[in-house]
């Protein structure tokens, strides 16, 4: 149990600060312990949307701070910023298929991709969801393969 709880706390702070590397912290954790495999995964998984949720609300509020504004506030960032909204609003799926290569391969990286989905309003619903089977299936990858490997 004391296991699960380091994870989910490191996994937290590994998706807030970007020099904590969970996959690191995952592969050492299984060639030591030998932890179980999904349980370990979706601790982490969840420790690390909760993390990157923070992001999200960053980039759905950034566009009022007034030193974006004032960056922001030109007729054709306006205009992009609109045409990237209506696509993401017509095409979900489109958008949620980039959030779940981005959490299960990494690139891009995650934490721009989840200050885009922020600041493109996409449905918080659906980035978490998404977000969580992504980083589900990289933290099963990571786990799996060191477990093999050192085993």
């Amino acid at each position: 149990m004391g296991w699960l709880l380091s994870t989910f706390g490191f996994c937290i702070a590994s998706a807030l600060v970007p020099v904590l590397n969970a996959e690191v912290y995952l592969a050492a954790l299984a060639a030591s312990e030998s932890p179980p495999l999904w349980p370990m995964a979706a601790v982490a998984a969840v420790g690390q949307m909760l993390g990157k949720i923070v992001y999200y609300y960053l980039g759905k509020s950034s566009l009022s701070w007034r030193w974006v504004k004032k960056k922001t506030d030109t007729p054709r960032f306006q205009s992009a910023l609109a045409r990237w909204q209506g696509r993401l609003e017509h095409r979900p799926w489109a958008a949620a298929g980039l959030v779940l290569v981005s959490a299960s391969v990494g690139f891009p990286p995650f934490a721009v991709v989840a200050v885009l989905a922020g600041a493109l309003r996409m449905s918080l619903t659906m980035f978490v969801v998404v977000g969580f089977i992504g980083r589900l299936l990289r933290f099963a990858s990571i786990l799996g393969a060191a477990t093999w490997f050192f085993a």
